[in-house]
């Protein structure tokens, strides 16, 4: 008895001090620490996220023809080209309410699906008809609810969309929702690129999916896979994208939510995050995320926002965010007026740089190129993490299949370019590319080539290697 009553005590202070360490680690944590590292997103891959957002909103409205919430741009949508909108009486409750909009001004048919509606029995039923790792995917796991929803959607409307992609066969085939929507668009596209058959065999480039505030739906292995497809709109400090506790635990528990808490708390103290990238059965956020800042910490007000964009693996929202917009950055409206806004901001800086058109189609492959790169880098550190799974994704999925030569050219003419930044020689240069083809037959790592190029001077920053280079 007494040694009970000794332990106790203990216990509770251990509790405590577990506590204080995990609230004074989300205390001083902000949202700007998830894509520091991050680079910027360019106004040609921007520019469809707020076109996209007035689509989802126009979800909302009862007549199109007679809106009433529309912004002040308006929704962008020719009514004569709506080729139908699905209530909620007429999917029955099996998945969200949808429009199909076949937008002949970008050559886009376009799938949009609205969010959460908080007023509907249904919807929080498709949230919580999952279990952890209950469904298994193209050798993943996802969201079972909006797996389910998701191919309800695509059985319904499969003809018209196989009639429209055979139809147009120079346009996209784009999945956009938000919240709620955003993880059946996810799944959509999923199931599109998994049996393009089921579309009249439809290529893989021709599918995207926009996933504003989306849920987490698929665990990391797919999330990376996908990311050439899927594109994930986040705003500032929205909760939903780094809510890890599955959403059917969040409200099952509303009536015990302080035991969720405690539960959270000890587990975000006491499990390294390399263990949780380890656990094949979590989900995360899908595809390429896109992270829009505009807010500073210990700052007021609202600054000119700036999109940040990456394929991370490590630090993909995994953590909430102690914040009073947590919740109003989650919401469309707001996230549709800032991304206007930050696209706005974008398109007035490259108006102001005076960029001649053949220069910019020239910078619109490279960035194809880049992101090309990108993807096989977040393949790879998924491989180095030891993401279950991850090992057989390069060699099997869409722009990664890439053959030996067209890689090995690209991969040239990216240390070429490297290179030339530095003012090397040609003879520096092709030294540099014979390691560089040495270090990959090799199977050399991509952090083991980053720093193979590269040096941290005394502020831990990259710089070019230029010792190495320039002997």
């Amino acid at each position: 008895m007494s040694i009970l009553c000794g332990c106790c005590p203990l216990l509770e202070c251990v509790y405590c001090l577990g506590c204080a360490r995990w609230a004074y680690k989300r205390c001083l944590y902000t949202a700007g620490h998830d894509s520091q590292d991050w680079g910027l997103a360019t106004p040609h891959e921007f520019e469809p996220v707020p076109r996209f957002c007035r689509y989802i909103l126009s979800v909302y409205e009862e007549d199109i023809r007679n809106p009433v919430w529309e912004p002040s741009e308006g929704y962008g949508i020719n009514p004569d080209w709506l080729l139908l909108k699905k209530t909620y009486e007429d999917t029955q409750g099996r998945a969200p309410a949808y429009v199909l909009y076949l937008d002949h001004d970008h050559k886009d048919v376009v799938v949009a699906i609205r969010g959460l509606n908080l007023a509907k029995e249904s919807d929080y039923a498709v949230l919580l008809d999952n279990k952890l790792g209950e469904r298994k995917f193209d050798g993943g796991y996802v969201h079972n609810g909006l797996l389910k929803a998701a191919g309800w959607v695509l059985d319904e409307e499969c003809e018209v969309l196989r009639e429209l992609v055979v139809k147009y066969p120079s346009y996209t085939l784009t999945f956009a929702g938000h919240s709620l929507g955003s993880g059946v668009a996810t799944m959509l596209a999923l199931l599109v690129v998994r049996r393009p058959d089921r579309l009249g065999n439809i290529e893989r480039k021709r599918v995207r999916c926009f996933a504003i505030a989306p849920a987490r739906c698929m665990s990391l292995n797919l999330a990376v896979r996908y990311a050439d497809v899927i594109n994930s709109v986040v705003l500032q400090d929205d909760f939903l994208p780094r809510t890890a506790t599955p959403l059917e635990d969040i409200f099952k528990s509303l009536f015990c939510l302080p035991c969720l808490l405690c539960i959270r708390c000890m587990k975000d103290t006491c499990v390294p995050e390399q263990k949780m990238l380890k656990d094949p059965r979590r989900l995360y956020a899908p595809g390429r995320m896109y992270h829009i800042v505009e807010r500073k910490p210990c700052r007021l007000g609202r600054f000119p926002p700036v999109v940040k964009t990456a394929v991370p693996v490590d630090g993909r929202f995994e953590h909430i965010v102690l914040s009073c917009n947590a919740t109003s950055d989650h919401a469309i409206i707001w996230i549709e007026r800032e991304a206007q806004r930050a696209l706005n901001l974008m398109l007035e800086k490259e108006k102001r740089m005076e960029i001649p058109e053949k220069q910019r189609m020239e910078r619109q492959e490279s960035l194809a190129r880049e992101h090309n790169l990108e993807y096989r880098a977040a393949l790879r550190r998924a491989v180095t993490l030891d993401v279950p799974h991850a090992d057989s994704i390069e060699s099997e999925y869409g722009t990664f299949d890439k053959t030996q030569d067209d890689e090995t050219e690209e991969e040239e003419e990216e240390t070429e370019s490297i290179t030339s930044k530095v003012g090397e020689s040609s003879s520096s240069s092709s030294s540099v590319r014979q390691s560089y083809k040495r270090r990959r037959n090799r199977g050399v790592s991509w952090d083991e080539l980053i720093e193979s190029l590269f040096e941290r001077d005394e502020s831990g920053n990259l710089t070019f290697e230029k010792s190495d280079l320039l002997r």
